[in-house]
Formats: C-alpha cells, sequence, structure tokens
C-alpha cells in the first residue's frame, strides 16, 4: 500500500473535506453540514494524506459527554476504498478518543460490518443514566439527537444502525 499519513486537519482541508462527503450526503449515507459547521469543528477532525501530500479521507471525533464521544464524517475518497485507509483514520480517532479521557464510542452508519469489525456493536437503546439523558436532550446538536434517538431526526437517519464501542 502506498504511504499513507493520517494526522490532524487544518483549515486549508475543509473544501476538500466537504468534497469527499457531497457524494455521500448526496446518497443519503452521511447527514450535511454546512461549511461553516466543518470550520466549527476542524479540530474535531483527522485527514488520510496520500505520499504527494492530497487528502484522501477524513474522520471526526465529537465528544457528547464526559466519557462518551462519537464518531462521525468518515469518508473515503471512492479511488481509496477497500484500502484500509478508513480503518487507519478510525483506529485514529479512538487512540484520540482514549487520550481525552473517553470510555465509549458511538456511530449512526449504514457501514455496520466495517465498525463490526473493529469492536462496535449495535444498540437500541440510549446508554446515558437519566441525568445524562436530561443534560445531552438540550443539546441543539443533530449528532447528539441522533444518539439520543430523538424523533425529529429520524426521517434524516432511516436505515442507520446506532453503534457503540467499549475503549
Amino acid at each position: 500500500m502506498e504511504s499513507i499519513k493520517v494526522r490532524p486537519a487544518k483549515t486549508k482541508d475543509i473544501g476538500t473535506i466537504a468534497d469527499l462527503c457531497g457524494p455521500l450526503i448526496q446518497s443519503r449515507v452521511l447527514l450535511g453540514k454546512e461549511r461553516v459547521e466543518l470550520y466549527e469543528s476542524v479540530q474535531e477532525f483527522l485527514v488520510a494524506e496520500d505520499a504527494s501530500g492530497k487528502v484522501i479521507g477524513c474522520g471526526a471525533l465529537h465528544v457528547m459527554w464526559e466519557d462518551l464521544g462519537e464518531v462521525r464524517t468518515l469518508a473515503i475518497a471512492e479511488a481509496h476504498q477497500g484500502k484500509g485507509i478508513g480503518k487507519m483514520i478510525l483506529e485514529s480517532l479512538l487512540e484520540r478518543a482514549k487520550a481525552i479521557g473517553l470510555k465509549r464510542i458511538f456511530c449512526l452508519t449504514f457501514e455496520v460490518e466495517f465498525f463490526a469489525k473493529l469492536g462496535f456493536q449495535p444498540i437500541s437503546e440510549t446508554p446515558v443514566e437519566p441525568e445524562v439523558y436530561a443534560e445531552l436532550v438540550r443539546s441543539h446538536d443533530e449528532g447528539i439527537a441522533e444518539f439520543l434517538d430523538l424523533a425529529r431526526v429520524k426521517q434524516n437517519t432511516l436505515g442507520n444502525t446506532r453503534m457503540l464501542k467499549q475503549l
């Protein structure tokens, strides 16, 4: 495999991240984000670049609560899919999660087999205490609404599987 490097995203990468996500948003695999949201969350992103420095994949880690985070916006350029790049990004995101003290990672995905190979398990319940649920439900973040399985996001998440990994 060619030399792939995973690194923190920079603001100059946001245009490429948006381009990587575009086809997945159009096919409803990823939820769309405004470019301003991508800039606001640049520090959550890691990117994979090839030997020439071209960004060919991305993924983000969003902190939801003291011990809980979400893997978001995992996307690989079509020409580079199936080469282990998504796994490299996800493993780097999981290492980042451990480093900041997270114990559980959530994802909402159509790619159940991919995430299951890396230890994620499908969930049907919302695995937080009632007090934490009451705090989380106040968030305006769509990802947290997905985690809580709130009715207002169901039309956007049909067919997705909610999954959780213990770190």
